[in-house]
This record gives structure tokens, C-alpha cells and sequence, in this order.
């Protein structure tokens, strides 16, 4: 099959975030065709260039979410005709209003809301095949007025009503570069077949990047899935406070809103939506992510480099002193401090080595080095692994620890008891007393210390591998295109596996009365 894959600041760019998993994805499936639809976020991200791509990645498009709209998203606003006008008016009027209302708690006003800003992404988006882009269209002054008369509008939202000048020119530049994918050619012209070629898109978060899944699902009934390993629309909502000196509130407010209701209309059209922990899961039910179309697929890493450490382990061969405490997964924190001095309390010969560069203007304690990396040299040396607090995201250290098959003490935190199962000890995050007495335990009892190492590794072969996470999409890919054959106005091959769904043939009618054939001896 060919796999439409749509990133956004990652893949296949040499710099960004999401490129390990995308990578092994693409390598670990040379049956399929992949086509890259590629969204960078800044002009470096471009200069820098892509990563060695594999052969069977037929072609890469690449647009940009930065800079003016000029050339890249079709023509003028000036060209417009009266009629194209009049329709981007009635489109855009009906964006503005689903960006400025004040939704109530009830659920049938999230309904109207909802429908209302589905309906005018929808016209927008077809007045961008029909008019050749809405790039100028979105930063003109028609489109400042309309936003204007929405913010000033009974009913519109109270911080959006004193939005001046400047603002509106902040807003609509911004939701310009947010929109850009409805006016790119990546949906077929003439030869070129772009997206209308593709058996499934795969959009890598559930921002900018699947507005192109979203159209080729409407315009041509593509199967469209959804993975999100940090939700999008979190990261926004941590970026814009960062950043809230730089925006007023009428801008964060629109702003806001739009990225919130662009999230449960990808949530709301994908066929199958795939977060990488529990915790991802729970903020896309939150969004309006139905439970019935999450399929939880953890991230996967490569355990070979872990291998030869797991099984010296296993053998009981392995460097345990019982002695030595690894901190790995973030820099050292000022409770790391008072754990280290209870556990040289309890047990003097204990030794701290932290995975990372040392804090600068703190000395180092006694028994206590430094690390440049945790790899598996530095877990070998560990009897028991202390993972970072304070982290929310996917404890990849921790699985990591697992493949070597040490101990583990974590922080009741992020995804940290889905990855662990009951194979590692737990402790509320930043208690130095909990740390302690947890390392101590393991310390003083190796039995316990080889037997969850032991579990520990069985379970991360098992959940964590990168064959795992191939084999988990590999998997969803067929069930996508099994259910949702190419039906596209050809007829389909029989030659070619799931060209036609079972649901499409007619099963057998069992209520209608048949008549015995003459040779059975009844009428």
C-alpha cells in the first residue's frame, strides 16, 4: 500500500522532535510506499536539510508553517471574483463566530459550536481547490473586518470584545500560517495524483499537519489515522503561557479557541487515533476523542544495544555491587541531595552516579560521579535505577533500565506505572524520604533486586520493542484499508488484498420466502 505519513517539524528533517519513531516506522515496513508530506516551523528546520530516507519513501512535499504566504498557497486576494468574495465572507464570518463565541457548559451549545467551526473549515477549505489558495485572503482586509465585527458581536467572548488593530493582524497572520495546508497542491492536479494516490494518511500530531489527512478523507474517502506521543494541543497551551508576554489576551483567547476546536475536529474525523501512554489518552478523551477509536501503541525502542547487559543479568553475571545508585532521565535535583545523605546515613559504603553533566556552582558530594550519558555501561553499573522526577513525558530512560534488567525506583508521575507494571518500585515524586527508604530496600535485598530485573526486562521485550511498534501499525494499516477499500471509482482488483471489503457483499437474504426447486417434490 502507499502511506501518506504527514509530520509537522519533524520528519524527515534533520532537526525536530518525532523523527526517531516516523524513522523506524518507515524502515521497519519496506513492503509499503510512503509519500511525506513535510510542514516545517522555521526557516533553520529547512536549512538544515533531511535524514537519510530509504528507498521505498517515493517522494517528500515540504511547505512551510512560517514566513508570508506569497507563492506558496495560491493567488491574490485581489483576483477574487465578486462571487469568490461573497463565499470566503460567508466562510471566514462563520470561522470568526465559532473563535469568539462563549460556549456554555451544556453540551448542545459544544454541539453548535462545533458543527459551526466543521462547516466553515469545510467551505474554506473548498474555496481553497476552487480559488487556488486562501493564503492573501486570510491576511486581507475583508478578513480583518469580518474578525472585528465577530469580537464586537453580542455574545462574543469577553476578552475577545477590546481586540485592537494590532491584534487582529496578529490573529489573522497567525491562523494564515495555521490554515496553510487547505491551499497546497499536494491533493492532485492534472498527472499529478498527490494525496488522491495514497491508501491511508498518517498524520503525526492533531494540529496543522492533519488538516491534509482531513481533506483527503472528505474529498476522496481516505482512511485517516491520528498518533500523537505528546497531544498537540498541551504543547500549545505549555507554549503560549511561555511565551504570554508576547501575545495580549484577545490573541491567546482566539487563538486558543481555534487550536481547541481544530483538535476535536481531527479527534471527531479520524478512523483511528493512537496515543503512546495513558496519560495522552486520558487529554484526548478530554478533547472529545471517542474511547472506541483509541488504540494505545507505546513508543518503541531498539533493545540491541541493551542486550548483552540484560542477559549478563539474567546469568547472574552482571557488575550489581549492591552498592551503586544510578540517577538517569534529567539533571540532579536539590531533593537528590537529601536522598543521597539519608542513604549514606542508613548505609555508608553507598555511591551516586548521575547520568548527566554536573550542576553547575555545586560541588561534587562524596561517592558521588558523573556520567556524560546513561548508556548501557552506566546501568550495568547500577544496582538500582532512580529515574528522574518531575518528567511528563514518556520514561524512556526508564524502559531502557528494563532492557538491562535492573531495578528500578520511579516517581508516581506521567506514565510511569503503565510502563512498569508491578516490575519497580513507586514513590510520590520528590519525597527524599520515600527515594531513600525505596533504595535501601533493593539495596539490601538482592533475591528482590534480580527477580524485578528479571520481570522488569521480560516486560519491556514484550510492550516496548521498536518490532512491537511496527508490528502495532503494520496492524492498524490493514484494518484501516480492510474496512475502507479503494473504492474511488475504480472497480476493485481481485488480485490485490482487501480491494473490496466484506461488508460490500450482499449477504444472504434469509427473509424472503425461496421456492423448492421442481426436483425436490414440492411446489
Amino acid at each position: 500500500m502507499r502511506v501518506g505519513l504527514l509530520t509537522e517539524g519533524g520528519y524527515p528533517y534533520a532537526s525536530g522532535e518525532g523523527g526517531q519513531w516516523c524513522d523506524q516506522l518507515v524502515r521497519g515496513l519496506p513492503g509499503h510506499d510512503f509519500e511525506i508530506c513535510a510542514l516545517s516551523r522555521r526557516a533553520r528546520q529547512d536549512a538544515g536539510g533531511w535524514c537519510d530516507l530509504p528507498e521505498h519513501v517515493r517522494r517528500v512535499r515540504t511547505a512551510p508553517l512560517w514566513g508570508d504566504p506569497a507563492g506558496a498557497v495560491g493567488r491574490a486576494h485581489r483576483a477574487y471574483g465578486r462571487r469568490e468574495r461573497r463565499r470566503f465572507g460567508a466562510y471566514f464570518a462563520g470561522l470568526a463566530e465559532a473563535l469568539t463565541a462563549t460556549v456554555e457548559p451544556g453540551p448542545e451549545d459544544r454541539k453548535t459550536q462545533a458543527y459551526r467551526f466543521a462547516d466553515a473549515l469545510n467551505g474554506l477549505a473548498d474555496l481553497a481547490r476552487d480559488a487556488g489558495g486562501l493564503g492573501s485572503a486570510l491576511r486581507s482586509e475583508q478578513a480583518l473586518r469580518i474578525l472585528e465585527s465577530a469580537c464586537r458581536a453580542p455574545g462574543s467572548h469577553p476578552a475577545a470584545y477590546g481586540i485592537r488593530v494590532a491584534d487582529l493582524l496578529a490573529v489573522t497572520a497567525l491562523l494564515e500560517r495555521a490554515l496553510r495546508p487547505l491551499s497546497l497542491d499536494w491533493y492532485g492536479t492534472g498527472t499529478d495524483r498527490g494525496l488522491t494516490g495514497v491508501d491511508l494518511c498518517h498524520a503525526t500530531s492533531a494540529g496543522p499537519a492533519a488538516l491534509p489527512g482531513l481533506l483527503a478523507k472528505r474529498f476522496f474517502g481516505t482512511p485517516f489515522l491520528v498518533t500523537e506521543y505528546e497531544v498537540r494541543l498541551r504543547a500549545y497551551y505549555l507554549n503560549s503561557a511561555a511565551s504570554a508576554a508576547g501575545l495580549s489576551l484577545p490573541v491567546r483567547t482566539l487563538l486558543s479557541a481555534f487550536h481547541r476546536q481544530l483538535t476535536a475536529e481531527i479527534y471527531a474525523r479520524a478512523d483511528i487515533i493512537t496515543p503512546g501512554d495513558a496519560q495522552v489518552r486520558r487529554w484526548q478523551e478530554r478533547c472529545g476523542a471517542e474511547p472506541g477509536r483509541l488504540r494505545t501503541v507505546h513508543p518503541g525502542l531498539d533493545p540491541g544495544p541493551y542486550e548483552a547487559v540484560g542477559e549478563r543479568s539474567e546469568a547472574g553475571e552482571g557488575t550489581d555491587d549492591g552498592l551503586t545508585v544510578l540517577w538517569a532521565g534529567g539533571k540532579a535535583e536539590p531533593y537528590l541531595w537529601e536522598t543521597l545523605a539519608a542513604l549514606r546515613q542508613a548505609e555508608p559504603e553507598v555511591r551516586m552516579r548521575i547520568a548527566g553533566d554536573p550542576v553547575p556552582g555545586v560541588q561534587p558530594a562524596f561517592g558521588v560521579s558523573y556520567e556524560p550519558e546513561a548508556g548501557p555501561g552506566a546501568y550495568a553499573a547500577g544496582s538500582v535505577v532512580v529515574l528522574a522526577g518531575g518528567a511528563d513525558s514518556f520514561p524512556t530512560p526508564l524502559v531502557e533500565a528494563m532492557f538491562c534488567g535492573r531495578a528500578t525506583v520511579s516517581p508516581d508521575s506521567a506514565a510511569v506505572r503503565e510502563v512498569i507494571g508491578g516490575t519497580g518500585l513507586v514513590v510520590p515524586p520528590r519525597n527524599a524520604a520515600a527515594l531513600a527508604a525505596a533504595c535501601l530496600d533493593l539495596l539490601h535485598d538482592a533475591g528482590r533486586r534480580a527477580r524485578l530485573g528479571a520481570a522488569a526486562r521480560a516486560r519491556a521485550l514484550e510492550l516496548f520493542t521498536t518490532e512491537r511498534h511496527v508490528t502495532d501499525f503494520h496492524g492498524l494499516y490493514l484494518e484501516l484499508i480492510s474496512r475502507a477499500p479503494d473504492g474511488r471509482g475504480a472497480a476493485p482488483d481481485p488480485a490485490v488484498p482487501f480491494s473490496r471489503a466484506a461488508e460490500s457483499r450482499t449477504p444472504l437474504d434469509l427473509t424472503h420466502r425461496q421456492t423448492s426447486p421442481t426436483w425436490a417434490g414440492r411446489p
